[in-house]
């Protein structure tokens, strides 16, 4: 029972943490997750874990590194292999005796064997803290392909670097010889298996498609239980390294993208959402568990009265240095010596390739891989005597994962590549999301909806057409800037219609009084809470959106106290919702009036480029000329009431497409907030064309 609950209590945590993620947008998700961990072992109610190494290699990183193989980018894997496997091995051997050096001759209480051990485990990268960084910064192509293949691969060159030190450590001999020859044993060992299995694996898939054996249920399963498959068969059986088992074996399966048909189809798309969500469950599981291991692997030592607590925060530091120092080092020299494709000569390092080394270097950070290996040092040797500075050396590691995980997350957002680009690259992104809007409003057309969805759809087809003319813009960020300013004008010239409303003439009837009063609440409102969702502040975002919201709740509640009275005491007549609307339309048709004039007089100004003012004005022109062509809405309240659903389905729709791609990992937190921002920005425009 335990353990079922032990495992209700990590899904929740992990649920929990996609919802916190949003709201600590400067701080990633594995991060948050760790800090969760962490703090879940101080419930009562949370059951204590223990991790053990072997269980967790293959229930965890065994699926994880297959998905990771398998939908690598292979081409930017072919060319970047050289640098990718120099790192996955050379660098992991010289960070094993450098920090192995290091640590000895600072603190000689580690003897030189332990040292090399904890250097073997801070050595590999973690191919899931990899990923799941690699999506906070916009990496080149380059530099996504050399982190993501030296994380598949140096798994293999940590733990056989890290067994051999072991070996030492407990029995004090060590054949250099022999470590070789097992070394290369197990490494194209456990590729070769892999290789093999993964070729029979596209055979049979392809062979039971064909003779029509396959079913979604059975390829699935099938799919599932091949990872942990080539991993055991490798690890227990030939005794090579499973790890790079799994990674060949995800390197050339490829059944997934044969054939055709719609039954085909349909498989790959339930494969992909299972996946999709397999692979969220467990990256995440892996963080939380090991936060859930840091305070029990940190707390033995820091509280040991016989332990300096400023020597193990020493210790810590200088192996984060080194192990950043080599790999700076050795980036830096692999991109020195490497040859420009074109014309064979080596390149200088110049600020451009520094760049690039340092992205590189600071996205190596340590994970789980790191922590389940010192999770195996014994605790006695051979001779009974208890294993020295244990408690110390899985401290170290524990913050050297912490630190490497810190640096990566806040120096590789600085590091990404330039705006222009992610400005482009927004764009089309947001192309695509539009695109696939229309996609799905197109399935629920109906013949009592066809109309209003066709307006919606051919709003949505206008905004896909602006965006395309803007990938020529030279600063959309400044164009967005522009924007907003002119929603801020809006607000300020519907207030000022408000106030006069208000104060109307004595012999103003009242209806017409009442009608220019909610119509102008009902469009402030809609404006303050779209500036509300595309503030850019960070500070004060969420007490600016609870006081808005309250002020909105309290002119609702106005409005409504406002219509009871005038029902019960029967002292004006109802305000119907066709006419409102109609009124609410003249005002809108001003209000663009009004920011049109103030972006004829921004255009002689140096605030906002010229081309970006004519661009707004294009727009505004359009919407205006769509208000005006339209017929009165006073003439169906059921058409209205069909168009108002068709608009609060497809913003749905849009905002559900770009969840869907955040939590794929199709676009990073930042493009996520991004892409919400642009769906309130551009629903005003939008509801002004419908």
């Amino acid at each position: 029972m335990d353990v079922f609950v032990l495992i209700l209590c990590i899904i929740g945590s992990v649920v929990l943490s996609s919802f916190l993620s949003r709201f600590i947008p400067r701080v990633s998700t594995p991060l948050v997750q760790i800090l969760i961990g962490a703090l879940a072992t101080t419930l009562p109610f949370f059951p204590e874990a223990q991790l053990e190494p072997d269980l967790f290699m293959v229930l965890f990183i065994a699926p994880l590194l297959y998905l990771e193989a398998h939908r690598i980018d292979k081409t930017a894997l072919v060319d970047t292999l050289g640098l990718s496997l120099s790192m996955a091995v050379g660098l992991v051997l010289v960070t094993m005796v450098a920090v192995g050096f290091s640590v000895h001759a600072v603190w000689p209480a580690i003897s030189l064997a332990a040292a090399f051990a904890l250097g073997a485990a801070v050595g590999p990268t973690d191919a899931v803290a990899v990923s799941s960084l690699s999506h906070e910064a916009s990496l080149s192509r380059r530099q996504l392909g050399v982190l993501e293949g030296e994380s598949l691969f140096n798994d293999a060159s940590g733990i056989i670097g890290f067994q051999f030190s072991l070996l030492a450590a407990t029995t004090g001999t060590l054949s250099v010889g022999h470590a070789a020859e097992q070394f290369v044993t197990s490494f194209l060992g456990g590729s070769a298996i892999g290789l093999a299995i993964g070729l029979l694996a596209n055979g049979l898939f392809e062979t039971a498609r064909s003779l029509g054996w396959e079913t979604t249920t059975t390829r699935i399963l099938m799919e599932l239980f091949l990872p942990f498959l080539v991993y055991l068969g490798a690890q227990d059986l030939a005794h090579v390294s499973g790890v790079l088992a799994v990674v060949a074996a995800g390197l050339v399966v490829r059944f997934d993208r044969t054939g055709i048909g719609p039954n085909v189809s349909r498989t790959n798309i339930v494969s992909d959402s299972v996946w999709s969500v397999l692979s969220f469950s467990l990256n995440g599981t892996v963080f939380i568990l090991l936060g859930m291991q840091l305070p029990d692997a940190m707390g033995a030592s820091w509280d040991d009265p016989g332990v300096s607590n400023a020597m193990l925060l020493t210790v810590i530091l200088l192996v984060t240095l080194v192990v950043t120092a080599m790999r700076l080092t050795w980036v830096t020299l692999m991109l020195r010596l490497a040859r420009d494709q074109r014309t064979g000569r080596r390149r200088r390092m110049t600020a451009g390739r520094w760049r690039s080394a340092a992205v590189m270097t600071f996205g190596g950070a340590k994970g789980t891989i790191t922590l389940s290996l010192m999770f195996t040092l014994p605790y006695v040797l051979r001779g009974g005597r208890a294993f020295p500075m244990r408690d110390e050396l899985v401290f170290i590691a524990s913050g050297v994962i912490v630190l490497t995980l810190l640096m990566a997350n806040f120096l590789l957002p600085l590091l990404a590549p330039n705006r222009e680009a992610a400005s482009t690259e927004m764009t089309s992104i947001t192309i695509d999301v539009l695109r696939r809007t229309v996609e799905e409003l197109t399935g629920l057309v109906t013949d009592g909806n066809r109309r209003a969805i066709l307006q919606v759809i051919d709003s949505y087809t206008k905004r896909i057409s602006r965006l395309q003319r803007r990938l020529g813009v030279s600063d959309p960020e400044d164009l967005e800037r522009l924007q907003i300013e002119a929603l801020h004008w809006e607000k300020d010239y519907i207030r000022e219609r408000l106030e006069r409303a208000r104060t109307f003439p004595e012999e103003t009837d009242d209806i017409s009084r009442g009608l220019q009063v909610e119509a102008c609440e009902r469009m402030l409102d809609q404006i303050m809470n779209t500036l509300r969702h595309t503030s850019t502040r960070t500070s004060g975002r969420a007490v600016s959106q609870i006081r808005g919201r309250a002020r909105a709740f309290q002119r609702r509640l106005t409005i409504l106290l406002r219509r009871a009275e005038s029902k019960f005491l029967r002292t004006t007549p109802l305000l119907s919702e066709k006419r409102v609307a109609s009124v609410m339309r003249g005002i809108q048709i001003d209000a663009m009036e009004f920011v049109i004039d103030r972006l004829y007089d921004e255009m002689g100004r140096n605030r906002y480029s010229t081309e970006h003012c004519s661009t707004l004005i294009l727009d505004y022109r359009r919407a205006e000329a769509s208000l005006r062509s339209r017929p009165d809405v006073s003439g169906g309240s059921e058409a209205l009431e069909q168009l108002e659903q068709a608009k609060r389905d497809s913003y749905a729709i849009e905002l559900g497409i770009i969840q869907d791609m955040a939590e794929s990992g199709a676009i990073t937190r930042s493009q996520t907030r991004q892409l919400r921002r642009n769906v309130y920005v551009m629903q005003v425009d939008a509801d002004a064309e419908l």
